[in-house]
């Protein structure tokens, strides 16, 4: 644990950060951390963060799955971090449609080398993202890994009555503006980090990172990405697809969660053919790769564990 801590406020020198350019032409910031040249290669890891995340809030998780000879990329979601911002109110994390996301990670996949099997990490709403990838045939890696997935949103008066309210307040043409100031969530006077982990030092490696790179960073979601995000959620969970899924997944719970709904996640898993299950109680708030470390480790393990066994490396042959 100690090794992985030097990468959570560095870039590793031997990772690329570069711009990757999406069929529209947006440019979006995108991280490469090739295998070590010492370790047999495992495969590629494609690690896509939450709404409003950068990819270095993962950088510790990245070198341990780094070490274990995973090429790992990622790239920052359109309209957030050092991919530019999709409306002009500040630092507004906007997107129209969440088939605009679809299409920039279509397209990426496409991008990632040969070598090894892939396999795909969503954290939050990269979860929600890489389940509706995959049951849309978007994508077609050997393993996928949903931690906390935001299969369902948090509304204080329910998913439907939420959705409604939100496409009247944006009818009166703030679509584009923040939907609210500060927190994660509205309505609650719960602090960001308790919302988000128990681990105050990993918290601080967020915040020093939002210093160092202050335009890079995302603040509250517009009310068009609150009503996209209430409709793709919707749509997702009750797509006949899950039902037939051929992809195994793995999906990591936590049942405190105050900013994704669990109870959603649940039911969804439920409905997956293939899907190993990991519950987390009270310990764990949203964020379970970058809680305190009896959290983390559990969760590292059952990752290791389940791409170990659904998605092998591939054995190599010798004259």
């Amino acid at each position: 644990m100690a090794a992985h801590a030097l990468y959570r406020r560095a870039i590793p020198s031997a990772a690329t950060i570069t711009q990757w350019q999406a069929a529209d032409g947006w440019a979006h910031r995108r991280f490469d951390w090739p295998a070590p040249a010492n370790i047999a290669p495992r495969g590629v890891m494609l690690f896509q963060g939450g709404r409003g995340d950068v990819f270095e809030k993962y950088l510790e998780a990245f070198a341990h799955w780094h070490v274990r000879g995973w090429h790992i990329a990622s790239f920052d979601w359109r309209g957030q971090g050092g991919s530019g911002r999709c409306t002009p109110a500040g630092d507004c994390g906007h997107i129209d449609r969440f088939e605009a996301y679809l299409d920039d990670l279509a397209a990426f996949w496409t991008s990632l080398p040969a070598g090894g099997p892939r396999v795909v990490i969503g954290h939050s709403m990269g979860g929600h993202l890489m389940l509706r990838a995959l049951v849309e045939g978007r994508i077609d890696p050997a393993a996928a890994v949903l931690v906390a997935p935001m299969l369902g949103l948090r509304a204080p008066v329910g998913p439907r009555f939420g959705e409604g309210m939100a496409r009247l307040i944006a009818a009166f043409g703030r679509r584009t503006r923040a939907a609210w100031k500060g927190n994660e969530r509205p309505h609650t006077l719960k602090s960001r980090e308790s919302l988000l982990t128990h681990d105050p030092a990993r918290y601080a490696d967020e915040v020093w990172w939002q210093g160092a790179n202050a335009a890079h960073r995302t603040g509250p979601p517009s009310w068009g990405w609150v009503i996209d995000a209430f409709r793709s959620t919707r749509q997702l969970r009750a797509d006949p697809a899950l039902t037939t899924l051929r992809v195994p997944v793995q999906m990591l719970v936590a049942e405190a969660d105050a900013l994704v709904d669990p109870a959603a996640a649940l039911k969804v898993a439920a409905t997956l053919p293939d899907c190993d299950l990991l519950r987390f109680g009270p310990e764990s708030a949203h964020e379970i790769l970058r809680e305190a470390d009896p959290v983390r480790a559990q969760a590292i393990a059952a990752i290791d564990g389940f791409l170990d066994a659904r998605a092998p490396a591939r054995r190599t042959t010798h004259a």
